[in-house]
């Protein structure tokens, strides 16, 4: 991969990267920080990077710093629950994309990740093992358990709308 080829990689899927990375982490400095270190991990090893894969490339290695990012916060547990559910419950009606945060944010890290590459990013089963490390089948079977789980808390009668 060559600069300018790197420096196109950039311009075309910083937004996007940042954009999964954003929904996995809800934290914007934080997914600042790993899409930095991913295109930093990518200059890095250009030489090595084949540009047409090079998409495929920054996304695997966000995804596993983003990993990393997350087990390093667990360890610590210094995080503080500050979302709207935590400030109390009110009854009023919800919109549609809090409650579809909340149902996204109840799955764990691979099921959050399969559904937002798939659904959000529109990768296909194969692109989205080559991420995550997964087989196809693998990423069929999660993809189904997480879908059945956003479906059970969306269609709860409390989250009605």
């Amino acid at each position: 991969m060559t600069e300018k080829e790197y420096n196109e990689c950039v311009n075309l899927y910083s937004d996007n990267v940042y954009r999964f990375i954003l929904k996995n982490l809800r934290n914007e400095e934080d997914a600042k920080d790993v899409v930095q270190a991913a295109y930093e991990k990518m200059w890095v090893n250009r030489q090595s990077v084949i540009n047409e894969k090079c998409k495929s490339f920054l996304f695997t290695v966000a995804y596993h710093l983003m990993i990393d990012h997350i087990r390093k916060i667990k360890r610590v547990s210094l995080k503080e629950d500050f979302t709207e559910t935590a400030l109390g419950s009110n009854h009023q009606p919800q919109n549609i994309k809090r409650i579809l945060e909340e149902a996204l944010s109840k799955l764990n890290e691979t099921q959050r990740s399969l559904v937002m590459l798939k659904d959000y990013e529109g990768y296909n089963y194969e692109e989205i093992g080559q991420i995550m490390g997964l087989n196809v089948s693998q990423v069929k079977v999660y993809l189904h358990r997480a879908r059945l789980q956003l479906k059970a808390y969306i269609v709860n009668p409390e989250n009605v709308i």
